[in-house]
């Protein structure tokens, strides 16, 4: 047998064998790859920082999924109104919200105690380490239980302390206070007016033209980048840095029970890791932006950067434990819950305070 006839079977027995498999693919049914999972999710954010923030977390999502789960984002209003975000997720309106807890506290005052409550020497890092690993997040899944609320939440973004915010003149004394019309949310309403302001609560778009127009005569939101946003430049040339009323928030992203607890238990981890992760993000991302837009509001715009007396910080602590004492007095939950957060800062806070070198003291030293 010649060498080209061994090559002419080799040939023929490999074109049978190759026909052989494509009748076989043929004749297979095709497969249909599975539809992701999509998700709608609103913002409390019609644009800016905060939006970007949402939009961070959302791409932390689709890079962990892949093709299995996407979020849909949406911005402020696009189906239901803020005040009505939580609602519309529990009925399931929408899969998911992106907010803060202060926007729903109407609903319980303990609401508020998740992000916006009581400063007892932490920050909001510590307060998300209570919430993880202090029993935070097991009070309140209770608190979604007692109010019969079909939502799943995570928490993510330590935001830095907000500032106290914008006058119409310069704040050296607590007593300068009384009687101003101020707009804060949450359960700060409470803490300001026990300080004699008169508080209204107003949607973060809705506080320049208010300011402008009269109708409040200070006002906060929450950093100088999203200030400057508004436009609080415009209308006030005074700007307060350091404040207890709000010193520990972050952001609350809240999903249909349902709709969280029906996606395999992989995509249920990719939405809680990708919180995580965005703590991370957050912290390193908006710091740097607040930092060069508060230069911008002095160099540029000829804000007056004062720091926050200690009388009105010490006015804001007093304030604190008349409101905490009373709500506690009211609300057994409320009191469970402020207990178990002094616990964890009483504990946490004594390393901390031990261990920590005296920051502005190395500041100083190159900076002056």
């Amino acid at each position: 047998m010649t060498k080209e006839t061994l090559n002419r079977r080799k040939f023929l027995k490999g074109s049978a064998l190759a026909a052989t498999a494509s009748a076989a693919t043929l004749a297979a049914p095709a497969v249909a790859r599975a539809e992701p999972t999509v998700l709608k999710m609103q913002a409390a954010w019609g644009g800016g920082i905060f939006l970007e923030n949402a939009q961070s977390y959302v791409e932390r999502v689709h890079a962990m999924a892949g093709k299995d789960l996407k979020i849909d984002l949406l911005p402020v209003n696009s189906v239901v109104k803020t005040s009505q975000m939580q609602d519309a997720v529990h009925r399931g309106v929408l899969d998911a919200a992106h907010y803060v807890p202060a926007y729903w506290y109407s609903k319980s005052k303990a609401a508020s105690l998740f992000g916006t409550g009581p400063c007892f020497g932490w920050s909001s890092q510590e307060v998300l380490g209570w919430v993880n690993y202090g029993g935070g997040q097991e009070l309140f899944d209770e608190l979604m239980a007692t109010l019969e609320l079909n939502v799943v939440s995570y928490f993510n973004s330590p935001m830095p302390a907000q500032p106290l915010g914008w006058f119409k003149e310069h704040i050296t004394d607590v007593a300068q206070l009384k009687g101003l019309k101020y707009r804060t949310v949450g359960l700060a309403a409470d803490v300001l007016l026990e300080m004699g302001m008169s508080v209204v609560q107003l949607p973060g778009g809705e506080i320049q033209p208010a300011m402008k127009s009269g109708l409040i005569d200070a006002a906060e939101f929450n950093n100088p980048t999203s200030d400057r946003d508004f436009g609080m430049q415009d209308v006030s040339k005074d700007y307060h840095l350091a404040s207890f009323h709000q010193s520990q928030e972050f952001f609350e992203i809240t999903f249909n029970k349902k709709k969280h607890n029906a996606l395999p238990s992989e995509l249920q981890a990719v939405l809680k890791y990708a919180s995580e992760a965005e703590n991370s993000n957050f912290y390193w991302h908006n710091t740097k932006r607040y930092a060069d837009d508060l230069v911008k509001l002095r160099d540029e715009q000829g804000v007056r950067i004062h720091r926050t007396p200690d009388s009105v910080m010490a006015g804001q602590l007093a304030a604190w434990d008349v409101v905490v004492d009373r709500i506690s007095a009211e609300d057994p939950f409320f009191a469970k819950v402020i207990d178990s957060q002094k616990a964890y800062a009483k504990n946490v806070m004594n390393y901390l305070n031990l261990n920590t070198p005296d920051y502005k003291l190395a500041y100083n030293h190159y900076f002056g």
